[in-house]
């Protein structure tokens, strides 16, 4: 990366006989490397916000396979095309949601959760009530889909 030979020459010009003494230069010229470092800066510097576009997507099939079965009884969450929550089969208000998930989780082991919302309920609902899961107490939020949906390898689906 830059190192060379640096030639001692004599006095005054002349020429020496014999053996030329030359040694090899001990310091690296390191401009390159910088150069490159900043170049490769700037290309990060201008890629980097283009990988955080959203794509719009439709939601909720999938080849996903079911989870593994726990002790506990799950506890679901139900967001309906209409935009009520229900705690299993027991509709709650929008404001009361996060005192009954925290009333739910003092009494629980685990702090999984699962989430089932109708494919026409806004992205943004959904969001709202998983914020809200995460503010009861329930860290471990499983989302459930139906089956059938693509595979996304080639298999169909």
């Amino acid at each position: 990366m830059g190192a060379g030979v640096v030639q001692k020459s004599g006095g005054g010009g002349r020429r020496r006989r014999g053996r030329g003494r030359s040694r090899p230069m001990a310091e690296i010229n390191v401009t390159p490397f910088v150069d490159v470092m900043l170049v490769l800066l700037i290309i990060f510097m201008v890629a980097a916000p283009l990988m955080v576009v959203g794509v719009p997507v439709q939601l909720p099939k999938t080849a996903a396979n079911a989870l593994a079965a726990e002790q506990e009884e799950p506890l679901t969450v139900t967001v309906t095309a209409d935009g009520v929550v229900m705690i299993q089969t027991t509709e709650v208000a929008r404001d009361e949601l996060i005192a009954r998930l925290r009333a739910i989780a003092a009494e629980r082991e685990g702090s999984r959760i699962f989430l089932r919302a109708d494919g026409a309920v806004p992205y943004a609902e959904v969001m709202q009530v998983m914020g809200a899961l995460n503010r009861g107490g329930f860290a471990n939020i499983g989302l459930v889909t139906d089956t059938g949906g693509p595979a996304l390898d080639g298999s169909g689906g």
